[in-house]
């Protein structure tokens, strides 16, 4: 910072030349990752977690509906909230549930275990219509553009996405496109978590290891929970294409994912996404992810701080989020967090400026604003465009995504 007539002033950093250097780091980058939150289905339509919450809220009983209510007061009088989640009523029923084991005959704040039980199932009931509905609206050929770029970058490296979503859009598009990918599920009929088949990385000459590889760290609208039988034990299965869920869903968006963390799978995707990170050469890009989990977080600053060739590259939709972690990423070198009007790089935080007079052919309008004056790449379906007009490879991508 400079000081200006008694006011500290922001440095400031020309978008033109961050993004030349941006265009370089792709071009050469011999590993590109990706990690996605809520962002980039919200940006499809999917609802964020207050819309979320207000939906399936009115798709409960009106029985339910108190329960759930009187729930939202609790956490609201407990921890001095204004604004109360379906993140915070599954976080606390959960615990609930785990105390009384779920009985009918014990209780915590006047909610029994088999009350929280079923507000729970219900809850994950409501998560799952509301996201499929969502879903079925949804043009997923944006995505199939990002797959076909992804995918096409044939540069020998090991293709792998992480994100805490559990929406199908993904999958929808990775299909569309006829690309192969695994999720760590193997088999046909139910296919079950196989933990050893992510503890190991391809070799070059495994067919496999062109596949993506696509880890979704807090569950999957198509996980459920198989009970216990005469010949099987309990376990967690991939089912495919469904509109109804028969079993006890593995969505977590709650608190809890983090406690379930330390069992399968969440404790093998965790540890990949770790030896990922701290492997060698990589450029991780972050999108829709407004590293609120500290579990992951965690992860990701310890890896950077192992590892001196990672960088992560954090797009920000909001200039609230790059504030809010200003605190703990100026201390990190290899670290790039970009929003709106702010910019966090080589530790330093700084004001986006623009100056039109390097960039006569008109390439800023791919990451620029210029009657808002803002960076527009927070937004995913912006980065997606950015990425596959500076590809080289554009018409065999439009044709791959395109494809029928």
């Amino acid at each position: 910072f400079s000081t200006y007539k008694g006011r500290m002033r922001m440095e400031k950093i020309n978008v033109i030349h961050h993004m030349n250097e941006f265009r370089k780091i792709l071009s050469y980058a011999t590993n590109i990752g990706f990690f996605f939150g809520a962002g980039t289905s919200c940006a499809f339509g999917l609802p964020n977690i207050m819309t979320l919450t207000d939906e399936c809220k009115k798709r409960l009983s009106t029985a339910e509906q108190t329960l759930f209510e009187k729930i939202e007061d609790l956490i609201a009088n407990l921890e001095g909230k204004k604004t109360v989640s379906i993140e915070d009523v599954l976080n606390y029923i959960r615990q609930i549930r785990d105390i009384t084991q779920g009985r009918t005959d014990y209780e915590f704040d006047g909610i029994t275990g088999a009350q929280a039980a079923e507000l729970d199932k219900k809850i994950c009931e409501a998560v799952f219509n509301v996201i499929r509905e969502k879903e079925k609206l949804v043009d997923v050929s944006d995505i199939r553009r990002f797959i076909a770029w992804f995918d096409s970058a044939n540069r020998g490296f090991l293709k792998e996405i992480y994100t805490t979503n559990y929406d199908m859009l993904l999958e929808m598009a990775l299909e569309a496109n006829y690309t192969p990918y695994f999720d760590g599920f193997t088999g046909s009929y139910e296919p079950f978590f196989s933990p050893e088949s992510i503890e190991t990385f391809p070799r070059e000459e495994d067919f496999t290891s062109r596949w993506i590889r696509l880890w979704k760290i807090h569950g999957s609208l198509n996980w459920m929970k198989k009970s216990k039988t005469s010949t099987s034990a309990e376990r967690i299965v991939r089912i495919g294409k469904i509109d109804t869920p028969v079993n006890e869903l593995m969505i977590y968006p709650s608190k809890e994912k983090y406690n379930l963390s330390r069992k399968e799978p969440f404790i093998a995707y965790f540890d990949r996404m770790k030896r990922y990170l701290q492997r060698g050469e990589l450029v991780f890009i972050c999108s829709g992810y407004s590293f609120s989990d500290q579990h992951i977080n965690d992860i990701i600053f310890n890896s950077m701080r192992e590892n001196k060739r990672l960088y992560v590259m954090v797009f920000c939709f909001s200039d609230d989020q790059l504030i809010e972690m200003s605190s703990y990423t100026t201390a990190h070198m290899n670290l790039c967090v970009m929003s709106p009007k702010r910019i966090i790089v080589n530790g330093i935080e700084k004001e986006w400026e623009y100056d039109d007079s390097i960039d006569a052919d008109g390439g800023y309008k791919l990451y620029w604003d210029q009657a808002k004056a803002e960076f527009i790449l927070g937004d995913f379906r912006k980065l997606i465009e950015f990425l596959i007009e500076n590809s080289g490879r554009k018409s065999m991508i439009e044709e791959i995504a395109n494809a029928k």
